[in-house]
């Protein structure tokens, strides 16, 4: 084969990876960060890397077990984890950065009325037909600008946590007895829970609950941070870098 039919193929190649958007060329953008690189102690629990998330499989563009977020939202919660550490706490990153192609996966599977895998763990009392209609999934998401974090509070050191099973679910709402022995602190109700219990501001969780949720609300706020009221999880930074750009590089 000749120098100029190799440059041509070399070409061809290139132009195939990067208009199909194949994982091992995207590039992470200018003003993003892995959030270890900015917290080193910060704990993630990243489920859509996982099977424990309401697909029950792991999400397209979480190719790896990383954290991406803005550098400006980095920045912010080094700060509300600071704070934190004087009380031997620590936050819990659940998600933060989620590639527009997961997204699109949410939404293809929400369409599938058929797969019910994870409904008693995620969405009990909700018929799958409403998910769009209630607002639990949508066709874009503030995660995909990079400054809008899921998380919550942990002791530390961190309590060992269970292993997710597929096969004994247990309902999100649940006391904390009875549902997903999470190791944070008990917000009320698992993470991604698509239940009324899981607004910020729900009356009829418990007063220590109440007040978990307020701690990390409060101090999310001081930082920069405004809730997302359905979601006591959701979190977004109110001067966001990208407020109009949803990116699609893929986690890896």
């Amino acid at each position: 084969m000749g120098f100029e039919m190799r440059q041509i193929l070399f070409f061809i190649f290139f132009h195939i990876a990067f208009t199909l958007g194949y994982p091992s060329f995207c590039q992470i953008p200018e003003g993003f960060v892995e959030i270890r690189e900015v917290i080193p102690d910060i704990v993630l629990d990243l489920r859509y890397y996982t099977n424990h998330n309401f697909l029950g499989r792991k999400v397209d563009g979480y190719n790896s077990y990383k954290c991406y977020v803005t550098k400006a939202a980095a920045d912010s919660l080094a700060k509300v984890q600071e704070e934190l550490r004087s009380f031997g706490l620590s936050l819990k990153i659940y998600d933060a950065y989620r590639p527009q192609r997961a997204v699109d996966d949410f939404v293809r599977w929400a369409k599938d009325l058929s797969d019910t895998l994870t409904k008693k763990e995620f969405y009990p009392t909700v018929d799958k037909s409403r998910l769009f209609v209630d607002g639990y999934i949508a066709e874009k998401s503030g995660h995909s600008r990079g400054s809008t974090v899921d998380l919550t509070i942990v002791p530390f050191p961190v309590p060992e946590q269970e292993e997710f099973d597929i096969n004994n679910q247990c309902e999100c709402f649940k006391s904390v007895d009875e549902r997903f022995k999470d190791n944070s602190l008990d917000m009320g109700t698992g993470f991604d829970c698509f239940h009324p219990l899981s607004h910020t501001l729900n009356d009829e969780i418990s007063p220590q609950q109440k007040a978990n949720r307020m701690l990390l609300f409060i101090l999310m706020k001081k930082y920069g941070f405004k809730n997302l009221p359905e979601e006591w999880w959701h979190y977004s930074l109110i001067n966001e870098p990208f407020p109009d750009t949803y990116f699609d590089f893929v986690i890896e």
